[in-house]
């Protein structure tokens, strides 16, 4: 990997309270970090960290390779962009914004007006350039605001939340069509949210904050579906976080024993280890009372009675007691198809490759991967 920027052992310290405390974070160039918290884990502190915004109490920040003091120098301010989860207008028109960060670096005439049509042209705007920045629709503005981030080809994209104040149409409208500008473009970004579904739909790693301390680092397939601990994978939707001992190891499959009931998983822990069983809730299959299992394949098959069903519109989220709480995340049909209902008597499956485990007393992971 070849990193654009570097932060190592840095503290950012705000009102006599320490809000950052990060031992190492990597930004590869071309990638798409997505930093994931919830509200108030640090996360605007950090994109003001690596925009030079602020100054950290302590550690170092690299910029493709090279140390950088404070204050930065404008030639590497000068290749970093930011927007906010607002779009902020200038007064003006659209194409005046869109401008502004050209003019401001000394770009005039016929250079000045191709590429703010150009970028105009690349979030599909092109038709609002002689509008007022202040009268267009927020999906309109928000495309603006990214047009004017992405205008002068900056190194470094910084986005904070920047879907979060848009309806749910334009939300799902404008989402696949960031994400394909930002890979066409080659653009390196990193991307705030605290929105699950943002983060696994955009981030090629993602960085997960709370209360100021990254907890693990890692390709999103990792992050969601092989979390490093308990705060990490309630933040991601693992809501099945089971407690178990190992009772048996063979070849890396194990047997554990929750309660009255055993779990069959793939670790690496030896009997007698106290361990977490995470299960999303996704990766389960409810079979009805009667229905034939000896065609299954999960080796997974727990006994449980239905004590709810939440409607999500197409999903339904039941909740089973299998002598501890089991939530399940099944289709709308499959609730019609199977005619379930609270006090139904359910067996719930699942495979041994769908249960991630780890020590009871695990630390985060900075796998950086």
């Amino acid at each position: 990997m070849n990193p654009l920027m570097q932060l190592k052992n840095i503290e950012v310290v705000l009102e006599k309270r320490k809000i950052l405390e990060i031992e190492t974070l990597d930004i590869n160039c071309g990638e798409i970090l997505t930093i994931l918290g919830p509200t108030g884990s640090g996360k605007s502190t950090i994109l003001k960290l690596l925009a030079f915004l602020i100054k950290p109490q302590q550690g170092e920040i690299f910029w493709q390779g090279q140390q950088v003091h404070f204050p930065a120098p404008l030639s590497v301010r000068r290749l970093i962009s930011m927007t906010f989860q607002e779009p902020l207008p200038f007064q003006g028109t659209v194409f005046e914004n869109v401008a502004y960060g050209l003019r401001i670096r000394g770009v005039k005439g016929k250079e000045l007006k191709r590429k703010v049509e150009e970028a105009l042209e690349l979030l599909g705007i092109e038709h609002l350039k002689n509008h007022s920045a202040r009268r267009i629709s927020g999906g309109e503005a928000q495309r603006m605001a990214l047009a004017r981030a992405l205008v002068f080809h900056p190194l470094l994209l910084l986005l904070d939340e920047p879907l979060a104040s848009l309806d749910p149409l334009t939300k799902d409208k404008l989402k696949p069509e960031l994400y394909r500008i930002l890979k066409q473009i080659g653009m390196t970004c990193v991307y705030v949210t605290h929105d699950q579904e943002e983060a696994y739909f955009f981030s090629d790693r993602i960085a997960v904050l709370d209360q100021g301390k990254i907890l693990q680092v890692g390709n999103k397939e990792r992050v969601f579906f092989k979390p490093s601990n308990a705060k990490v994978a309630k933040f991601v939707g693992t809501e099945n976080l089971i407690p178990a001992v190992v009772c048996s190891q063979e070849n890396n499959l194990v047997s554990l024993k929750a309660g009255d009931k055993t779990l069959e998983a793939i670790a690496p822990f030896p009997p007698g280890k106290k361990v977490i069983a995470c299960i999303r809730p996704e990766e389960i299959t409810l079979k009805k009372d009667g229905v034939a299992l000896e065609r299954v394949s999960a080796r997974n098959q727990l006994p449980g009675t239905i004590t709810s069903l939440d409607s999500f519109g197409p999903v339904t989220k039941a909740t089973l007691d299998c002598g501890f709480t089991l939530k399940v995340l099944i289709t709308r049909r499959s609730v019609f198809d199977l005619n379930l209902k609270p006090g139904d008597f359910v067996v719930a499956t699942f495979k041994a490759t769908a249960v991630h485990v780890f020590s009871e007393d695990e630390g985060g992971a900075n796998d950086q991967l």
